[in-house]
């Protein structure tokens, strides 16, 4: 994006190029750097004329090419630019970057010559509207209705930085087909995680490979479709996070809808607090009384939230300590909440093994370190193919 042309012609900048169509996030924007050096890594086909992705709330964008710097919210959109081999336009990240990194990274480690790099990546929750100015990025790669949820921010404000700035693109209330604000509520559609990310990837004009992953996850979900025990042989679930000082936990929906659920939903366990509103909090009492068979412990590779505590907490409690989980040592780890689709691959795999260890393998217990490696015969999907995917050999 640098204009190192020294002529006293002024050349055109990038928001000489951002056409308004009516709509306040979208109807036919056009954004990403128009610069004409050709894309020659691998990543997608140049576009000799504009192209569009489209993706509720903020409808239709057009772009130039692929956009060369981008803001994120939450991980699950920075995982799919890493996905469609653009992880390098990922350049600001509003929530936690450095707890990010250090989950996601955690997995990466398995696909060779893959990796993040965002412990260091400028932003903050809540950010004013000279933050973004200041980033002055290609794309907001950002849910515009759920930025809004966020003291500081307006309708008003998402016009003014996407007419000044760049345009609006992506969708997170579908994470568990959350109710957007009302002034939302009619241009807001839900979608699957991988509905998702193929828009994202037409964004960065990676479209190959999305089709190949898209391959990768259909075959897994295929294989442990096919080889799924009866319902009633199925393991009794808890997935939740300790609370802190505190006897209790938040609870989260195992089997319910959108892209929180996309790696638990389609292993069908029972949820034993199915009953129970998700990000709700249950007292260890509760716990006892459903008694689960496994309990997942959500960012359970984090420091703040490992796993290694939560196997503490409960075998050292007189309360907890019968449960059924507990006394079998089947309490487990799992990874990004917020996941795109790299961690969904992930995440599935694990999960599978977490509850149904006799069909696809038991998982290594989990105390520190990246992903365990797991035997190549027992694993779900194959790291090198995923990574050649990412790395441009599609």
């Amino acid at each position: 994006m640098g204009d190192n042309d020294t002529r006293t012609t002024e050349a055109p900048t990038r928001r000489d190029y951002v056409k308004y169509g009516g709509a306040i996030v979208g109807g036919g924007l056009l954004a990403g750097c128009t610069s004409d050096v050709a894309d020659d890594d691998g990543n997608g086909d140049e576009a000799d004329e504009s192209y569009s992705a489209t993706l509720a709330p903020a409808g239709t964008v057009e772009f130039e090419r692929p956009p060369e710097s981008v803001l994120t919210v939450l991980p699950h959109h920075a995982d799919m630019a890493v996905a469609a081999g653009r992880g390098d336009a990922v350049t600001s990240m509003l929530y936690n970057p450095e707890y990010n990194d250090t989950i996601w990274n955690t997995c990466l480690e398995r696909l060779p010559g893959v990796s993040v790099d965002w412990a260091d990546l400028p932003g903050t929750w809540d950010p004013d509207r000279e933050l973004l100015y200041e980033l002055d990025s290609d794309l907001h790669l950002a849910d515009p209705a759920y930025m809004t949820n966020m003291p500081s921010w307006t309708r008003a404000d998402i016009e003014e930085i996407g007419e000044n700035v760049a345009p609006w693109f992506g969708n997170t209330l579908s994470s568990a087909n959350k109710e957007p604000a009302g002034e939302w509520a009619d241009d807001y559609e839900y979608y699957t995680l991988w509905e998702i990310f193929e828009q994202v990837a037409t964004v960065f004009q990676a479209a190959e490979r999305y089709e190949a992953l898209k391959a990768v996850h259909g075959e897994m979900l295929a294989t442990i479709e096919e080889k799924l025990p009866p319902e009633d042989e199925r393991p009794s679930v808890a997935m939740i996070i300790l609370i802190q000082g505190e006897d209790s936990m938040y609870t989260y929906a195992l089997n319910g809808p959108g892209f929180l659920t996309a790696h638990t939903r389609p292993l069908g366990a029972h949820d034993v607090f199915a009953d129970v509103k998700t990000e709700s909090t249950v007292d260890y009492e509760a716990l006892v009384e459903a008694d689960p068979d496994v309990i997942l412990c959500l960012a359970g590779m984090s420091e703040a939230r490992h796993v290694t505590k939560t196997r503490e907490r409960f075998r050292d409690d007189p309360v907890t300590e019968s449960v059924t989980a507990v006394e079998n040592d089947r309490i487990h780890t799992q990874g990004g909440r917020n996941q795109g689709p790299l961690m969904n691959l992930f995440q599935i795999e694990m999960t599978a093994k977490q509850l149904y260890p006799d069909i696809f393998g038991e998982w290594p217990t989990y105390t520190d370190g990246p992903y365990p490696e797991i035997p190549a015969g027992e694993q779900l999907f194959d790291r090198q193919r995923v990574a050649d995917i990412i790395n441009g050999d599609v």
